[in-house]
């Protein structure tokens, strides 16, 4: 469904829709034990929920394509994340409210460790601390780059950080300084067109300044920069959909997406128990709630196969909590798969389930990877999730005469 046939046929009704994503839950078997993260986790709130759910496996963006977490967040909104796609650096600057010009150019940072020879061996500098972080910034504050273009720097949380340039006649048409692996050295930024050759010549004047800077500030000591963008002007959910939304979202790329689509970004602590209070709180304000958990996702990048299962585990004790608020439809869902064994974003297909009074509760019986395949929804785009929601919340006209 395209967001004007959802436009055309949404309708205002008195339900509830939650959608709990658990970012990157996606895994690959162990190669000792032949069991994913999922499927080795006790889960038997999951699992009792999924012989109640509607099952399946989604595709983020298209068979056989990595998706960042923008597209597979958007698609789980009901956006076509080829249509509708953005640079990581607007995220990160809209979920800390940094008032964005028409004219900036975001990209998202990291400070990261290079050896001598200047070969990133990691990319997240060890998780530095958020308290190191803001210092570090401080510092790249004081880079000047001349011709009227600023360079505005904001922490973000722990190792990440915003770089916005604010000037006239900048282009957001440039390639990232984060190669996205370890093992290499972070290329120089170019432009993709030609009015993108002058940004990211200013783009490498900054990191060449920056490198100087973080010299011996190990294990910072070097930074790369992904996502350059200029904030969108989309479609808003409460002029599509007809609801009410908002993003219950701990980490601020996340709320940054949220509120370009329209959520509301409600405040809210670090745990899953905050998130769930936060959701009762404002149980009677929203229509959506759209409920992020990050931890699945971070033990998947850093290559932690028992971190990650322990974090499986978590959500499983604590789920009973949001089902227990009644919502007319649940969305237990994810973005993409970050299998440990990768240590990384995957194109492998990603767990769901529905559960919703109005669902024919199929077979699948148990909430990992190898049963939601055999489930009634079997493969399906996430993008379709939305309107499936909408439908089982009786927030869909009939289609036609």
């Amino acid at each position: 469904m395209d967001l004007a046939l959802a436009r055309e046929l949404s309708q205002e009704a008195e339900t509830k829709i939650v959608l709990f994503v658990m970012d990157g839950l996606g895994g690959l078997p162990h190669p000792e034990t032949g069991r994913t993260e999922l499927e080795a986790a006790w889960t038997p709130h999951l699992d009792r929920l999924a012989k109640e759910s509607i099952c399946g496996l989604t595709v983020p963006v298209a068979t056989g394509v990595t998706p960042g977490s923008g597209p597979g967040h958007l698609a789980l909104f009901g956006y076509d994340p080829l249509v509708y796609n953005i640079g990581r650096g607007v995220l990160e600057a809209a979920g800390i409210d940094f008032d964005l010009q028409p004219t900036d150019v975001a990209a998202r940072g990291n400070f990261c460790t290079i050896d001598g020879d200047g070969v990133i061996t990691d990319r997240r500098a060890g998780r530095i601390s958020s308290e190191r972080c803001e210092e570090l910034v401080a510092g790249l504050r004081e880079i000047s780059l001349g011709d009227g273009v600023q360079a505005l720097v904001e922490p973000v949380r722990e190792h990440r950080f915003v770089l916005v340039l604010r000037g006239e006649a900048l282009s957001d048409e440039v390639t990232d300084t984060d190669p996205q692996k370890v093992g290499v050295k972070a290329p120089a930024s170019r432009g993709v067109t030609e009015d993108g050759e002058a940004t990211a010549a200013l783009v490498n004047k900054w990191v060449s300044e920056a490198q100087a800077y973080l010299v011996d500030k190990a294990p910072a000591n070097m930074l790369i920069l992904r996502g350059f963008a200029k904030r969108p002007d989309w479609p808003q959910m409460a002029d599509v959909f007809r609801m009410r939304p908002a993003a219950v979202a701990h980490y601020p790329m996340y709320r940054g997406l949220a509120k370009l689509v329209g959520m509301e970004a409600l405040a809210v602590g670090p745990t899953l128990e905050d998130s769930f209070a936060v959701v009762r709180e404002n149980w009677d304000r929203f229509d959506y709630f759209f409920v992020h958990y990050k931890h699945t996702d971070a033990a998947g990048e850093d290559g932690d196969y028992e971190r990650k299962m322990e974090k499986i585990e978590e959500v499983d004790a604590a789920i009973v909590t949001l089902v227990e608020m009644e919502p007319d439809v649940l969305m237990v869902a994810s973005d993409h798969s970050t299998p440990a064994a990768m240590a990384a974003h995957s194109w492998h297909t990603v767990p769901f389930m529905l559960r919703s009074k109005w669902a024919r509760a199929d077979d699948c019986g148990y909430f990992n990877e190898r049963r939601l395949a055999l489930g009634s929804l079997g493969t399906f785009p996430a993008k379709e999730a939305m309107p499936l929601a909408m439908a089982h919340a009786g927030r869909l006209r009939k289609y036609g005469a």
